[in-house]
This record gives C-alpha cells, sequence and structure tokens, in this order.
C-alpha cells in the first residue's frame, strides 16, 4: 500500500505546482487596512477572484492547502504577516471569504512560525510520506518549507506545525467536510 502512496502525493504537489505557475504567486494588496478581528467578506462563487496558490512564502506568512481524498475539494487559505487570511473553496462550495486575525492570534501565529523547531518538522526533515487514502490531507507551505500531515490512525500531528493547523481552521470560517 506504501508504494501507491508516494505517487498520490506526488501528482498532489504537482498539480499545486502546475496551478501557481499558471497563476503566479501574488497573495494581497497589501495596501488593505486589517480589521481588529476575523470578519469574512461576502464571498464570491464561481468567476470570482481566485487566490493564487503560493510554492513559496516569505517568514511570517504561512499557506494552508487542504484536500478531503484524491477528488475532494482543495481548501486554500493564505494568511499574510498582518493577519490577513483569504480563503478559497473554503467548505467546498466555491465561495471566497477574507479577513483578519485577531490580534492576539496573528501575534501567537508569528511566534509560532518564528519557532525554529519548525524546520525539523517539514516533509523533508521528516522524511515525510503519505500513508492514508481518503483522508484530510493538510499541508502547510511556511518560509521553513512544506508540512504536510493527515488525519488519519495513527498519525501523530508535529507539535509547532499541529498548533498552527488547529489555530487556522479555528480563526477562519469554514472547514473541509467530508
Amino acid at each position: 500500500m506504501q508504494p501507491r502512496a508516494r505517487p498520490r502525493l506526488l501528482v498532489s504537489l504537482l498539480a499545486v505546482a502546475l496551478a501557481a505557475t499558471l497563476t503566479g504567486c501574488s497573495l494581497f494588496d497589501q495596501d488593505k487596512p486589517s480589521d481588529p478581528v476575523a470578519q469574512p467578506t461576502a464571498g464570491t462563487a464561481g468567476g470570482g477572484t481566485q487566490l493564487e496558490i503560493p510554492t513559496t512564502v516569505a517568514a511570517g506568512q504561512v499557506s494552508l492547502l487542504q484536500r478531503l481524498g484524491e477528488d475532494g475539494p482543495m481548501r486554500t487559505l493564505s494568511v499574510e504577516r498582518n493577519g490577513a487570511w483569504q480563503c478559497v473553496d473554503c467548505a467546498g462550495d466555491g465561495v471566497t471569504s477574507r479577513g483578519t486575525l485577531a490580534p492576539e492570534l496573528t501575534e501567537r501565529l508569528q511566534v509560532l512560525l518564528a519557532n525554529p523547531a519548525l524546520a525539523d518538522e517539514t516533509d523533508q526533515a521528516r522524511r515525510y510520506r503519505t500513508t492514508c487514502i481518503d483522508a484530510l490531507t493538510s499541508s502547510l507551505i511556511t518560509s521553513t518549507g512544506l508540512i504536510t500531515s493527515q488525519d488519519c490512525p495513527g498519525e501523530e500531528l508535529t507539535p509547532v506545525a499541529g498548533e498552527i493547523l488547529l489555530l487556522l481552521t479555528q480563526a477562519t470560517p469554514a472547514e473541509v467536510k467530508g
């Protein structure tokens, strides 16, 4: 079963890289004012502005890509250093939402992203391989590298990246539903 898991991850990562190549790497308009709490804006379904999937991010930024199974919709969340976030297809409904993390969450996120232990949690450092089929796969893109985890029995979350993942999924309006 493990030989099939490696090609699935490679196909998923190649799809993300291809999408990023086709769309570019610009995320947000840096001149927008920030709100004090997370406030999603009205989304657009089909035909609205789409978030471009990054392959790298700067220090203090993070992107989260989530997909349930191989054929599920891709949830794409990107958070800027100032806490401004944009989520495309958050609930698998094609809606784009925007908002700003509360100041204390932004501060906590920045502390987590600056934690030196995060470098030991990257896929490369852990030699990570996906092992589950049809599981929720979450990939954090940080300035230290890609950190992937799956919601399947026996898989332990990495301490720092797991906390980042929890913060992001609890502070934004929707989660991937199966």
